[in-house]
């Protein structure tokens, strides 16, 4: 029967993602990209043990394609005369960013989700598992000059995450995902070649990693059509409704649709990055669930990706691991309860 890696494997896991940072050679964004898609994968599809989990080059394609996705597009501020696509190697344009740029050009897709009923996506993911294949999957485990092969194995298609590697990764996803979203953002910041384009003003990650504001006014409209004008957690009606990370953005930076809720701004402020007692997490299961489709369609609509059944096991992670941790869930303004 598996069980849970120790204490003393996942604090040498640790050590080594450690090591990972500090010793690796940067030369693109790739390797950070292949860490974000790793961490999620691993939440979304590894369990609670140590036991191995296999990756198809594909499944870890198609995650890449979602985070440079918008990133593929010209990245202009108010404070700059140019506008440009952001270069995320030392020499030219990271051909997955050029693959992803050329398909967006060629296709009428607003989103990541969407690109996935063009004839053309089969292609595109193909091009971006031969890239990743290649390049940080074959060097991500290269560190201080030799090779740590602590993370996966190589296999012809795909990649086999080590035993205790997901469990590792499930546990210390929000620490993974903090480093390489800051590095990935300084290394841009530090490339020479988009010093024209960034300008002084300091909104970059937003733009990386972040959803517009003009889409999560869209993507509020479309909550409001479908559910009213009531916050979901104390269900009061008022017109000031903001939407709401159900699992918190700081948790699990990555907007998926069927995560989004209607929240007053007392609730909204209140609740901030915590995870919402049980009675709310039964409440938000049965509302996606039973509107699974139509909330598929808001997102369709203004481009953010959905999965009823990714959001689901999401939630089950982030729940579970605030049990380990004997943290606190936010019941209401002032009172918490300790997760089930």
């Amino acid at each position: 029967m598996s069980s849970a890696p120790s204490a003393e494997e996942q604090l040498d896991f640790l050590t080594k993602i450690q090591r990972l940072f500090n010793e690796s050679d940067f030369s693109s964004t790739y390797k950070y990209a292949l860490l974000i898609s790793l961490a999620d994968l691993a939440i979304e599809l590894g369990k609670e043990d140590d036991s191995p989990l296999e990756l198809s080059n594909r499944q870890v394609a198609e995650r890449f394609i979602e985070l440079y996705w918008q990133q593929a597009t010209p990245y202009k501020t108010s404070e700059s005369n140019e506008s440009g696509i952001l270069f995320q190697n030392n020499g030219t344009q990271a051909a997955i960013v050029k693959a992803i740029s050329e398909f967006r050009q060629q296709n009428n897709c607003n989103s990541s989700q969407t690109a996935k009923r063009s004839k053309e996506y089969r292609k595109l993911v193909t091009s971006v598992a031969s890239t990743a294949a290649k390049q940080p999957i074959n060097y991500l485990q290269n560190v201080g000059g030799g090779t740590l092969p602590f993370l996966y194995e190589r296999n012809p298609n795909s990649i086999t995450l080590k035993s205790g590697v997901a469990y590792c990764l499930r546990r210390f996803q929000p620490l993974i995902q903090q480093l390489a979203r800051s590095r990935w953002t300084d290394f841009i910041k530090k490339n020479t070649k988009n010093i024209s384009i960034l300008g002084e003003k300091d909104d970059l990650n937003s733009f990386l990693f972040e959803t517009s504001r003009k889409t999560l006014a869209f993507v509020c409209k479309g909550l409001k059509e479908l559910y009213g004008n009531k916050c979901f957690y104390c269900n009061k009606s008022t017109s000031e409704l903001e939407v709401d990370h159900f699992i918190p953005f700081s948790l699990y930076p990555r907007d998926l649709m069927h995560n989004f809720v209607l929240a007053c701004p007392a609730c909204n402020r209140s609740k901030s990055d915590t995870l919402a007692a049980k009675m709310h997490l039964d409440k938000w299961v049965e509302l996606i669930t039973n509107n699974s489709e139509a909330v598929a369609k808001i997102g369709e609509q203004a481009g953010v990706s959905s999965n009823l059944e990714t959001s689901l096991a999401i939630a089950k992670w982030g729940y579970e691991s605030a049990t380990l941790s004997n943290g606190l869930t936010w019941n209401k303004q002032g009172s918490y309860d300790k997760p089930d």
